[in-house]
């Protein structure tokens, strides 16, 4: 008994080489286990998909910095069955943003997206970020979409609470064609790069402590977090969802006053004559901060018969009606 147990000491492998796959049958089962691997990842897109909020209709239009994001959003609209056209903006702000955006381009044709490069100017003055944007949305299509995450939606929150954002505000951005990705976290869109073997253009910008939102990301939701001892982002995604439907209600009574009846506004609650003068503001091409709204205001309550907006314009009461001026067209008559 002993030798016998000697015996499978120093042979552990005896008896087993008969039971060896063939090469053939080693490549079979490799192959197997890559089709499982590969209806996996489709199952995988595919759920993210029904999660997301695309069009039916295409084609689309999709921003696309080539970032983790933007690449999820044309490959998960891909794989949707969606054509779409990736607008990738080159702000030349960065020595190495001609090689990104080539980059981008390669990804864009990796997931069969046709890419349209646009490449502008960015005005000089401070705040670069807030120049950037701007430029960005002056060439981009109006009804392009966009790859903001939950992630992107809970920091949009405390953005607006820093700067002392309403419900309006508050409510960030609104689910829908526009924004398809809100109901994914930031973890999914990058595995799903990796899912599909792509590699997304990185922003170094994103890597410094510059800028209110890179801060809101990378300090304050992490120690929001660390105090509520819980993951913060789908709460405030929650509150953002219920300040915005709140914020709707609150629109659609405002929408039955007359924005240009002093008296009406007036003995009707602020927050809606807020919004009707917001509104009526808005429309009129000039869309109001709160102190302007507050100026006008006084105007609805006697306490002053014109004020001043910026642009050239002014608000005037008289006989109980406002009335909105704009000075540069009573100048240049």
């Amino acid at each position: 008994m002993d030798r016998r147990r000697h015996a499978r000491r120093r042979h552990p492998r005896h008896g087993r080489a008969d039971r060896r796959l063939p090469q053939a049958g080693v490549v079979a089962a490799v192959s197997r286990r890559q089709a499982r691997a590969r209806a996996r990842a489709l199952t995988d897109l595919d759920e993210l998909v029904g999660r997301c909020t695309f069009p039916t209709s295409s084609p689309v239009a999709c921003a696309f910095s080539g970032g983790a994001d933007s690449t999820a959003l044309i490959a998960l609209a891909r794989h949707a069955g969606l054509e779409v056209v990736a607008h990738h903006v080159d702000h030349g702000l960065r020595a190495s943003s001609a090689d990104e955006a080539r980059q981008a381009a390669a990804i864009a044709a990796a997931v069969g997206a046709d890419v349209v490069v646009h490449r502008v100017v960015v005005d000089a003055g401070p705040n670069l970020e807030a120049r950037a944007r701007a430029a960005r949305r002056a060439v981009l299509p109006d009804d392009a979409m966009t790859g903001h995450t939950a992630d992107d939606q809970a920091e949009t929150v405390l953005l607006r609470l820093l700067r002392g954002g309403g419900s309006r505000g508050l409510g960030a951005m609104t689910p829908g064609h526009r924004h398809p990705l809100l109901a994914l976290r930031r973890t999914e869109t990058h595995a799903v790069c990796r899912q599909l073997d792509l590699d997304p253009v990185h922003d170094p910008s994103n890597d410094t402590p510059d800028g209110w939102r890179n801060r809101v990301r990378s300090e304050l939701l992490p120690l929001a977090a660390d105090i509520a001892g819980r993951d913060l982002v789908p709460i405030l995604v929650r509150s953002a969802d219920l300040l915005r439907s709140e914020s709707d209600l609150l629109d659609a009574f405002a929408a039955e006053l007359d924005p240009t009846d002093a008296v009406a506004l007036a003995a009707a609650p602020a927050p809606l004559a807020r919004r009707a003068l917001r509104r009526w503001l808005t429309e009129g091409g000039y869309p109001p901060d709160a102190d302007a709204v507050d100026r006008v205001l006084a105007v609805v309550e006697g306490s002053a018969r014109a004020c001043e907006l910026p642009g050239g314009r002014r608000v005037e009461r008289s006989a109980q009606r406002l009335r909105l001026v704009d000075d540069r067209s009573v100048a240049d008559r």
